[in-house]
């Protein structure tokens, strides 16, 4: 769906991650969340809160002083702080590169996922990345240099997860939009979950690619150029296509099922804002 020229291997130095951490920092501050969204029960020194004795309880969790103003006993609770890995693959192939309103499917994801990513650092969690290029820790220089990771670009048609660095028992966010080979993303998944970890998958479709708006004699071809189709009647693809999109979808969300993972479906036409509260939401509730 695109006549545009192969990319070439110098997008692999993309140069526009200041503009994407830019806009991520401006996607995160219009949250409230902070630490306060991921603060739990669990090891800690800082207080959290009291709430009341349950069958089950240990005496010595009973806070004594604090029973003693009520007619019923109270535990004290800190706040659990062992920091979280979370880590991110955003596709970056040619794919990817694909927008028919300005804004390509690689960048509202890498958005997304930096923005998520400032919040998670900010609630004391360690970030990076599945392929082992940047290993998980906290700090702005590792939010900068998660910028840079997620603005690089890829020549190749589609993308599949790469998992050579994930930590066992961590967090982990695959945004794409899974047109690529579905056996590898399965095998990719099922070897990430093998490892304890959790995660989300994250669909980033096009507006285009969502309602299929050809009509008459169209030339389909992919972003890469090596995949190439005439049609002069793209009206009777219509319906086959919306056919293939809907398996494909449930594909990817059955094996994120299947696994104990989420799966959510964005377009790029959509606030950001939605599927960036749905990702902190699912890892919220995965922690």
């Amino acid at each position: 769906m695109n006549s545009n020229p192969p990319l070439n291997a110098a997008f692999e130095l993309a140069s526009d991650w200041p503009q994407l951490l830019a806009e991520a920092q401006q996607l995160a501050q219009s949250f409230s969340l902070g630490g306060h969204g991921r603060r739990r029960a669990g090891p800690g020194d800082v207080f959290w809160q009291f709430r009341p004795a349950q069958a089950g309880d240990a005496l010595r969790a009973i806070d004594w002083r604090r029973s003693a103003r009520a007619d019923e006993q109270f535990v004290r609770e800190n706040e659990w702080q062992a920091a979280q890995a979370v880590q991110f693959w955003i596709d970056n192939s040619a794919a990817m590169q694909f927008s028919s309103q300005g804004e390509s499917k690689q960048h509202r994801a890498a958005m997304i996922a930096l923005a998520l990513a400032i919040l998670l650092n900010q609630a004391g969690e360690r970030i990076g990345t599945s392929d082992g290029r940047l290993p998980p820790q906290t700090g702005r220089a590792q939010i900068s240099a998660l910028a840079q990771a997620l603005a690089r670009r890829a020549s190749h048609d589609f993308g599949a997860p790469q998992i050579e660095g994930l930590t066992a028992n961590s967090l982990a966010v695959f945004a794409s939009d899974f047109f690529g080979d579905l056996a590898a993303l399965r095998d990719m998944v099922t070897r990430a979950a093998g490892q304890q970890v959790k995660g989300v998958l994250l669909m980033v479709l096009d507006p285009q690619e969502l309602h299929f708006p050809f009509q008459g004699r169209t030339l389909f071809e992919s972003m890469a150029g090596s995949l190439r189709h005439e049609s002069q009647k793209a009206d009777d693809l219509r319906q086959p296509y919306f056919e293939a999109l809907k398996e494909r979808k449930a594909q990817v969300a059955n094996l994120a099922q299947s696994l104990g993972w989420q799966f959510f479906m964005h377009s790029t036409d959509q606030p950001a804002t939605g599927a960036l509260l749905d990702l902190y939401h699912a890892l919220e509730y995965r922690r």
